[in-house]
């Protein structure tokens, strides 16, 4: 198989973050890529966690400064960069002040949801578009890994659709365990609406922004889906498996590099087949 363009969304990456399964994912993937001579990219929000100094963390003054409407307000979009030298491999890191404060990553010392939740995800899904539109680069693969990426294949689907970088892109997401309780702030709907191109109905899903209603939002402007854990959410999981969409199950925790990166090369596959036949 050629080598392909893949760009991964990623909600945790070790070492940054602590090491869970998603975090380990989130480094083995991209490093497996990598190793395969695919052109691979990866981002992560800087979340306020992550120690800048410590893991050598800097600016990219070239790709910093624009600014993101957000509930139609301007934000402004800071990318730094680190490297993991073992898988040589290099990590965008989203910033803002605002939406990254120091020392929290979802939740504020009661363990709540941060107020401005929707706003952060928002913030994020749209940095890493807009940032891949400045390194002018197009990526075959989109993998969304974790429910702070969600919007992204939405944000591809309806926003970005008339973008020549991302004609040809196929978007897959990934549902982990990693769930959390309760609701993200139903304003995010009214916030959305800002966007150009969207509608009530397009956003019916994220009326209750439940962590199953969100899944299904995004799986419902995705390419492909990916069952990332063993034991994910049993509605979302029937969801999945009732939708059309190409649909790996979880492929174990051995070896899964493999399984990921074959499924990709399907998607690619799939895509020039199509567009051989439109050109027929």
């Amino acid at each position: 198989m050629k080598q392909k363009k893949i760009l991964f969304a990623s909600q945790e990456i070790s070492p940054y973050l602590p090491e869970t399964y998603m975090s380990k994912l989130g480094l083995n993937l991209p490093k497996y890529s990598i190793e395969q001579g695919n052109e691979t990219r990866v981002f992560l929000p800087k979340f306020g966690i992550i120690k800048e100094k410590a893991n050598n963390l800097h600016e990219v003054i070239r790709l910093s400064g624009m600014n993101l409407i957000i509930d139609d307000f301007d934000h402004q979009l800071i990318i730094k960069v680190a490297s993991i030298q073992s898988a040589r491999m290099q990590i965008y890191f989203i910033d803002n002040d605002e939406y990254f404060p120091r020392k929290v990553m979802f939740f504020d010392e009661n363990g709540n949801f941060l107020p401005n939740t929707e706003e952060r995800i928002m913030f994020y899904c749209k940095g890493v578009i807009e940032t891949v539109k400045k390194l002018g680069w197009s990526p075959e693969i989109i993998h969304c890994q974790g429910w702070f990426s969600s919007l992204i294949p939405m944000y591809i689907k309806k926003i970005y659709n008339e973008d020549p970088l991302f004609k040809e892109t196929k978007v897959v997401y990934n549902v982990s365990d990693a769930e959390y309780k309760g609701l993200i702030d139903p304003v995010i709907v009214e916030k959305l609406l800002f966007e150009n191109n969207l509608t009530e109905s397009d956003l019916s899903l994220l009326k209750k922004p439940t962590f199953e209603n969100l899944s299904k939002f995004a799986i419902s402007y995705s390419d492909a889906i990916i069952q990332g854990s063993k034991n994910i959410n049993k509605r979302v999981l029937n969801y999945m498996k009732e939708s059309s969409l190409p649909f790996m199950q979880y492929p174990g925790e051995e070896n899964y590099e493999v399984q990921y990166n074959n499924f990709f090369d399907s998607l690619v596959e799939e895509r020039e087949l199509e567009l051989t036949e439109e050109k027929e």
